[in-house]
């Protein structure tokens, strides 16, 4: 056997397929395995001790797990800067990856890896690998800060782990990025859905022809796009790509990946256990919705010891089916994260999501930068966008806005270039509202 052939069988080995077609009993029976192995090893953690007090382990069926309280974001917060979250318990000396939280009000938080747990999350990634169709002859772009965050770090470490070249694309300018995906011929690129248009318009004004060139697949992450239509439409025609979706987060790993039609989701339920669940006053453990419904995301990790998230409240709303024909037979979400649970404003008795003002957006204009300020004038709630866009555009977005949403809301032009970038989440929401 010649090394090229052993090259392609540790990439075939590192292929997650297989475990797409698993039934339903199968899927079940492997996480309740997994489960127990979690449960049994965080028996005696600090944020759990309590939690179990009251249940049997090992549990008898999943069913079981609900009656183990889901676990909040703030309870994981801890008031001293640089200490790590609550979910991160062993001695620091068994961990070898840190990164922090992009979205704890306050210090940022950090989290930590062991080196297991960090071969964990690569692991993770392999499925959103074999959804791009990566093999060793990609060269991927990281058009990403490589800064604290965790960003796209752990797609870095997987993308080597398959053999693929990388090309580190932190600390040079947008335009250098483009550059070398172009001399590099570059066939895949990770970064967020905002930062591939920004990198579009960019080409544009450089005069680069990216359809022309070798990017076949982007790989976004970090804010909603990749599975909302008229943004995916946009980027796939800007690049003449694919685009695929990936979703994840700092205190849970590599949870889920996108589907080549730009459909939604699908939940690695070899490795995560997702519920989608209702929460209110009345309800503050949550209530499984009807299959298809809306509900927030609860995910528990089955691989990640050293910091093991059990019935976690992401704060995505999505709605779960089970139920479908497609090749991977995960928990698939139509539509990808609709929304967060915590990002919802309430304006003038409207629930207002940032991502379907984003796909309102990006239908004026894929690439246009723009601000949503809220404000209360007297007892009154009002929303104004600001955006890059021309006096006639702006009309017409404020008319769309108005026709969707069933609202008024403002858009006020600004001149170019005078609305801040991002290469990571973007922050264009501002409450201005105090209290509110």
């Amino acid at each position: 056997m010649t090394s090229k052939d052993k090259h392609q069988d540790t990439i075939a080995d590192l292929s997650q397929r297989s475990t797409w077609r698993l039934t339903r009993p199968e899927i079940e029976t492997l996480q309740l395995d997994r489960l127990n192995n979690v449960l049994a090893s965080v028996v005696n953690h600090p944020l759990y001790r309590e939690r179990f007090s009251d249940v049997a382990l090992p549990l008898q069926s999943l069913d079981d797990l609900s009656q183990i309280r889901p676990l909040n974001k703030s309870e994981l917060v801890v008031d001293k800067p640089g200490e790590p979250g609550r979910l991160f318990a062993l001695p620091r000396h068994h961990y070898s990856r840190m990164h922090q939280t992009s979205g704890t009000s306050g210090h940022p938080m950090p989290v930590l890896d062991t080196a297991q747990d960090w071969r964990w999350w690569t692991d993770c990634w392999q499925h959103v690998l074999d959804a791009a169709e990566v093999t060793d002859h990609d060269v991927a772009m990281m058009a990403f800060s490589f800064g604290p965050f965790i960003g796209f770090w752990t797609a870095n470490d997987a993308l080597v782990r398959r053999g693929a070249m990388v090309i580190p694309g932190g600390g040079i300018s947008s335009e250098t990025r483009l550059r070398m995906i172009i001399d590099h011929r570059c066939t895949i690129v990770c970064c967020t859905p905002t930062y591939a248009l920004h990198l579009a318009s960019m080409a544009d004004q450089c005069g680069i022809d990216l359809p022309a060139s070798d990017v076949r697949c982007l790989i976004v992450a970090g804010e909603p796009g990749g599975s909302i239509p008229a943004i995916r439409e946009r980027m796939e025609t800007a690049w003449g790509a694919t685009v695929i979706d990936h979703a994840g987060a700092s205190e849970l790993g590599a949870w889920g990946f996108g589907t080549d039609d730009g459909a939604g989701l699908h939940v690695i339920e070899t490795e995560f256990i997702g519920e989608v669940l209702r929460f209110d006053e009345a309800s503050c453990d949550g209530v499984p919705v009807a299959d298809g419904d809306a509900g927030e995301l609860v995910l528990t990790g089955l691989g990640r010891m050293g910091g093991p998230a059990i019935r976690y409240r992401t704060g995505d709303i999505v709605h779960g089916v089970r139920d479908h024909n497609r090749e991977c037979r995960f928990l698939f979400l139509p539509g990808g994260v609709h929304g967060r649970a915590d990002d919802m404003i309430v304006v003038r008795g409207v629930n207002v999501f940032p991502s379907s003002i984003e796909a309102i957006v990006r239908e004026i204009d894929g690439s246009v930068e723009y601000r949503a300020l809220i404000d209360r004038i007297g007892e009154m709630d009002s929303m104004r966008l600001e955006a890059e866009l021309s006096e006639s555009q702006a009309r017409e977005l404020a008319e769309l806005l108005q026709k969707r949403l069933a609202m008024r809301v403002d858009v006020t032009p600004v001149p170019l270039e005078s609305l801040p970038r991002f290469q990571a989440k973007s922050r264009r929401w501002i409450d201005r509202r105090g209290g509110a």
